[in-house]
């Protein structure tokens, strides 16, 4: 029996997700790009889904997993043991935070960041209806699912949370709908699977005092928006508001897999009591993706990352330029290309991939391409990417 290549055990063994996944069999990745099994390099456009921000392997990131590996691993179950790595990048996240957002919760994803959350509210309220909109995106586990704003995803998995309620994003006749049995609204600061729908300011501004008129927690997520990419730390900065919860992951770790939901101390000592130990996890929090994390947060300080954004948005904003783009969204180094057609967009995607460039279509907006590159990509791969992008658009006129 002849033994088999890498792509067949893919296929046999790891779990698809889906009939078409991309099957790049990358073998080194570092800084803004991805190098191939063949040694085909490729500019990496989404940065694991807005995961690399500070770009692949920061050389301080690495420096600290190192160290760390050097003190312990995984030793105790979250909350009971007192762990250097945690204790001081929950300490440096807050500094950072306003300040009624002082308590953290750590967690292993974004989705288990939401499902926290929602527990959280529903414990503080005593209330049960949860409001999220449509087209939004928390995570895939089944409480997140019952907030995800998309019919297509949520049925195959029902029954799914009760009392949860989708309205219209960025409306304002919807908000009449959070009552005082509304436990939390659960919103994205701005949406990312929908192609990146920047909400009105007035608009954020109106949900905030209306949850806060009837005593509904305002969950934030901030999984994709966080750490720079909008060109502020955190996305709500744009529209001068705070949250109650405020929800983390991607960037959060520095490359390794963490989230967070963070709230004020006040509410979040709910979770200890009535019932004890109301919220566990075993690895939320794992010392090793604790370190990698905070050093990640330092880099994006230290090299100021965000001063160059907005420069960094104009520039791809002004090369990208075609007669079969519809639009081009975008919201700092976060930009969603709007074509006619799924089949349009692929087709690009494809011949992206083909010509050294990663980059993929958005979950409820199948016609826009993703770009969320690493914020540290520079002028020159900006402008070669978008030559490349602009060169096969010309190509399938």
């Amino acid at each position: 029996m002849h033994s088999m290549n890498q792509r067949e055990l893919f296929y046999q063994h790891i779990a698809q997700t889906s009939t078409a996944p991309m099957a790049l069999e990358i073998e080194k990745a570092s800084g803004c790009v991805l190098t191939d099994k063949n040694k085909k390099k490729y500019l990496d456009l989404i940065g694991g889904i807005s995961v690399a921000n500070i770009g692949h392997r920061h050389p301080k990131v690495i420096a600290a997993i190192k160290k760390q590996l050097n003190a312990y691993l995984h030793i105790m179950v979250y909350g009971e043991f007192i762990e250097t790595p945690q204790v001081q990048f929950a300490q440096l996240l807050t500094q950072h935070l306003p300040q009624t957002l002082n308590s953290v919760y750590f967690t292993n994803s974004g989705a288990e960041a939401t499902e926290g959350a929602m527990k959280l509210a529903k414990r503080v309220t005593g209330r049960t209806e949860i409001i999220a909109f449509n087209k939004s995106y928390h995570g895939s586990t089944q409480g997140a699912l019952s907030v995800m704003g998309d019919e297509y995803w949520r049925n195959a998995f029902r029954p799914l949370l009760p009392d949860v309620l989708h309205l219209e994003y960025n409306s304002f006749t919807v908000l009449e709908n959070i009552t005082e049995r509304t436990a939390c609204v659960i919103a994205e600061t701005v949406q990312a699977e929908a192609g990146i729908i920047v909400p009105s300011k007035e608009w954020m501004m109106a949900l905030r005092k209306k949850c806060t008129q009837v005593g509904a927690l305002l969950i934030l997520d901030e999984i994709q928006t966080g750490f720079g990419r909008t060109g502020k730390l955190w996305g709500f900065e744009h529209f001068e508001i705070v949250p109650d919860i405020v929800l983390l992951g991607k960037a959060l770790g520095g490359g390794l897999p963490m989230g967070a939901f963070i709230a004020d101390k006040k509410l979040m000592d709910q979770l200890a009591e009535n019932p004890l130990l109301g919220h566990i996890t075993t690895f939320g929090g794992h010392p090793v993706c604790c370190a990698a994390g905070m050093a990640a947060f330092n880099v994006l300080q230290e090299e100021k990352l965000m001063e160059e954004i907005t420069k960094k948005e104009k520039l791809f904003l002004s090369l990208l330029n075609h007669p079969k783009i519809k639009v081009v969204r975008s919201f700092g180094l976060w930009l969603a290309i709007e074509f006619e057609s799924f089949e349009i967009n692929k087709k690009v995607i494809d011949a992206c991939i083909e010509n050294g460039l990663v980059t993929d279509w958005f979950l409820f907006s199948s016609n826009c391409l993703r770009i969320s590159p690493p914020l540290i990509i520079s002028e020159k791969e900006i402008i070669s990417a978008c030559k490349k992008i602009m060169k096969i658009l010309k190509r399938r006129s």
